[in-house]
């Protein structure tokens, strides 16, 4: 049997993802102006429940949420997953382990007590690391008639090895320690300390590059902890600019690159659906500043320009959303590279086969709350909120990121 070409691969997994609407997704409605002073948190209990017959469910691991597990019957299995607080983005942003002293067939009831919605399809895993999507005979999202369904359903088969269920990959704070670890073997690639959270976790910018900081990039992820595919995506984007080629090390010459991978650690290792430990949106928070992440970021953004004279070029904010979606600042304004995220975008895009990007741009000119928007009126960055869909498949987040890198390597040069 021969195998398929990977761009053919490619090229199905594209028809099949854009097939699902045949209009484009409108995205998200007017940003929100809220209060950004901290406010009290619901910290969930680790804890494993033993639901009887030698049948375990346990959230001791770092990242996402699983409030309460009841048996109802020898059959089915009630979880409860809480927010940190309200009012909440609807991210219910879930992960459990399962095991059992004999091997069990059950089902998973999915609950929010009217917290939320059901929004991400159950993934597996047998070791924590390597997820797959359940089988679709496995999961049953109930119809309803108006709105989304509030409970889901799920088929597991436990044995004495650990299942993980989750919404998303597991990426917790040690998986981003591990690869800034593997990132800081390479001599143009520095780690700093621009801060400390709430809950005292380094806050860390990479250096990568050994230019004089005179042109400057900003790439940021995971403002919001179930935000996964937005991670992926920024991982792929970095690691090409750090590759060992005539291109990435002529770029690195003439351009430094940092990246804050990781800016919500406290709500990512408490499994937090959207919120800091403060209970803000970070992504609210990038006028009034009153959160240590968003605080820390800008006065090393402004500390750099001030002290190098240099400036930032291009800025991105990498994150998740239903669909794939570019929310870009409105086409008439200019900033320190006019035309390059319209460029950028479309001539990244047409590497895909098949792949006709979303995107929408500002309708104000005006300022907002939103990193996408500090970055450009306050320094002039030409700058994108790059949002990868929830079901995007992984094949097609690593080209985009990979992409988008190439053809920024190939438009500032």
């Amino acid at each position: 049997m021969k195998f398929l070409h990977p761009i053919l691969i490619l090229f199905l997994l594209v028809l099949i993802f854009s097939c699902k609407s045949t209009a484009k997704w409108e995205g998200q409605g007017p940003i929100q102006i809220i209060p950004t002073e901290s406010k009290p948190i619901q910290i969930q209990e680790k804890k494993t429940f033993d639901l009887g017959n030698g049948l375990q469910f346990s959230n001791q691991f770092e990242g996402a949420r699983l409030n309460d597990a009841v048996r109802i019957n020898d059959t089915l299995v009630a979880i409860t997953i809480l927010p940190e607080n309200e009012p909440i983005n609807p991210s219910p942003w879930y992960a459990f382990k399962i095991w059992s002293e004999s091997p069990q067939t059950f089902w998973v009831k999915f609950t929010y007590s009217e917290k939320g919605f059901h929004r991400y399809y159950p993934k597996i895993s047998q070791d924590g690391y390597a997820y797959s999507n359940a089988d679709s005979t496995d999961f049953v999202l109930p119809l309803v008639a108006e709105g989304r369904p509030t409970e889901a359903y799920l088929k597991v088969e436990s044995t004495a090895d650990t299942l993980w269920v989750a919404a998303q990959d597991l990426v917790g704070t040690q998986h981003v320690t591990d690869w800034k670890a593997e990132l800081l073997r390479l001599d143009f690639v520095e780690k700093i300390e621009i801060g400390k959270s709430t809950n005292g976790r380094s806050l860390e910018v990479l250096k990568i590059g050994n230019a004089d900081d005179q042109k400057m990039l900003m790439a940021i992820s995971m403002q919001h902890p179930p935000e996964v595919p937005g991670y992926l995506a920024m991982k792929a984007f970095v690691e090409t600019i750090c590759e060992d080629s005539p291109e990435a090390r002529k770029f690195r010459s003439k351009y430094n690159l940092y990246v804050m991978p990781q800016m919500n650690p406290d709500g990512v290792a408490n499994g937090h659906w959207r919120h800091n430990v403060g209970g803000i949106d970070l992504n609210r928070d990038w006028v009034n500043l009153n959160q240590p992440e968003t605080k820390a970021l800008t006065a090393f953004m402004e500390k750099k320009v001030a002290d190098s004279g240099g400036k930032f070029v291009f800025a991105a904010d990498f994150h998740a959303t239903w669909e794939d979606i570019f929310y870009t600042i409105n086409e008439d304004l200019e900033g320190n590279f006019p035309g390059l995220i319209p460029k950028l975008i479309k001539r990244s895009s047409k590497r895909i086969p098949g792949y006709d990007p979303n995107i929408r741009p500002s309708e104000t000119n005006e300022r907002s709350v939103t990193s996408n928007s500090y970055f450009f009126f306050v320094h002039g960055a030409e700058s994108m909120t790059f949002e990868v869909g929830d079901n995007t498949p992984r094949e097609l987040i690593q080209m985009k990121g990979e992409f988008t890198a190439r053809e920024l390597m190939r438009l500032l040069k």
